[in-house]
């Protein structure tokens, strides 16, 4: 392979990529949109958003095993790393 099309090759993944992300953070920003919709939604009917029992969780903490509590806060949650983390630090 000639590295000229090498050079078009790795442009070429370079586009795609970058087209990829654009999707992806306007999914992103889609997403947010209808979270923000829902939750004035639940707020104007009343409707608390069921909370999962986060007795583990607190478990754990006690314990001293806060890694252990913040990948429990995720599996109950469905939180991410950042979100899990921030709600954890919270907790204890």
């Amino acid at each position: 392979m000639t590295l000229t099309a090498v050079a078009l090759v790795v442009m070429v993944i370079a586009v795609l990529g970058s087209a990829v992300e654009r999707k992806i953070d306007k999914l992103n920003r889609r997403t947010a949109q209808l979270t923000r919709k829902v939750d004035l939604i639940l707020e104007h009917l009343g409707i608390e958003e069921p909370q999962p029992e986060l007795a583990p969780v607190r478990a754990l903490l006690a314990e001293g095993k806060k890694i252990h509590a913040v990948k429990a806060y995720r599996e109950l949650t469905g939180a991410d790393l950042k979100e899990a983390k921030e709600a954890v630090d919270r907790m204890g």
